[in-house]
């Protein structure tokens, strides 16, 4: 077992590069299954689970070249629908993502059950709700997960989620790009690795609409090519220096961020992928308050529309002036709350 001891009490300064976004990278690799043609993407983390993720699709057949240590080109255009090695699969968590990409490309998969993470139990019954959704069979035997589209392609569909679930949301995405018609994920998930997803499904000829919202639209396409696609950085790593920065004093350089992302911070490299990241208190405070008035003034406005009275006459529907009907000399407060103008 690591253990890490950490001795505090000093300010933090200097300047760190921002790894691209893990839970981007590990969804991303699986979806190059999905593309007849090479991929170059920048940018990749490397973390131990993109290194799995690159020895199970090396298995599967992929043709996989580094360059450097965040730049890979992957070829999945001879890969085979192989069962892929049960003791890589159960090292790795998102190694569910295959099932998706495997589903989307070959019309059936055979996965073994996901592992690699202590986060406790994180069922994948929304994943399976997708799939079956959208056609495929569906059967978990052995420790393996076995899905089959019938007559060998997913149909778009209409999917709703129980609950918000990114994984699910990514893998129901991976299958359906390649479905025959439209499929649309209600209730999604919205996070930033989502939307990366898309963005390199997209680039390289998918139809997506919607990522970042809770209403996703995956408009089926007959095939995927090549291209080169740029992950996004990790908005949590970053987020974590942030708050260490906040926490001991200092000031950090954070480079290849997202800058509009991090609201905290005092984006003087907005521009360059760079954020200074120095903890103000007082500021921080301000905005929140600045915040917290603003929300309690629209709350009040909205209050006292709704208690206003209605301005047609209750009894004719004539528009009131100076709160009397020129009709019936109606007075105002006659008016019901619901009534409504006449029709013209």
């Amino acid at each position: 077992m690591i253990k890490y001891i950490v001795q505090g009490g000093t300010k933090l300064s200097g300047s760190v590069t921002i790894s691209g976004a893990k839970n981007a990278a590990v969804a991303i690799l699986p979806a190059t299954l999905l593309v007849s043609g090479p991929c170059r993407i920048e940018n990749v983390p490397d973390i131990s689970d993109v290194r799995l993720l690159m020895e199970i699709l090396r298995d599967m057949g992929a043709e996989i070249h580094r360059y450097g240590r965040n730049t890979l080109e992957i070829d999945c255009t001879r890969a085979r629908n192989a069962t892929a090695p049960i003791e890589l699969v159960r090292r790795i968590r998102a190694s569910y993502y295959l099932i998706g990409a495997e589903l989307g490309r070959f019309g059936h998969a055979h996965v073994a059950m996901p592992g690699g993470c202590n986060f406790g139990v994180r069922p994948i019954d929304q994943h399976i709700k997708g799939f079956t959704t959208m056609g495929a069979e569906v059967s978990v035997e052995g420790g393996f997960i076995h899905t089959a589209a019938k007559n060998g392609r997913l149909v778009g569909a209409p999917v709703y989620l129980d609950v918000v679930s990114v994984g699910a949301t990514m893998n129901i995405m991976m299958a359906a790009v390649l479905a025959q018609g439209v499929t649309t994920i209600e209730n999604a998930a919205k996070e930033p690795h989502i939307v990366d997803l898309a963005n390199f499904l997209n680039s390289m000829g998918a139809d997506i609409k919607g990522a970042g919202t809770d209403s996703i639209k995956i408009r089926g396409v007959e095939r995927l090519t090549g291209g080169s696609y740029c992950i996004i950085p990790d908005q949590i790593e970053a987020g974590t220096y942030m708050a260490v920065v906040a926490a001991t004093g200092g000031q950090l350089l954070l480079k290849n961020v997202i800058s509009i992302n991090h609201k905290l911070a005092d984006q003087t490299g907005k521009g360059s992928g760079d954020v200074f990241a120095a903890p103000n208190m007082q500021e921080m405070k301000e905005a929140l308050r600045q915040r917290r008035e603003a929300a309690q003034a629209a709350q009040a406005a909205a209050q006292a529309a709704q208690s206003q009275p209605a301005n047609f006459c209750g009894q004719c529907g004539a528009k009131l002036e100076n709160g009397v009907c020129p009709h019936c000399s109606a007075p105002k407060d006659s008016a019901p709350a619901d009534s409504t103008p006449p029709q013209e």
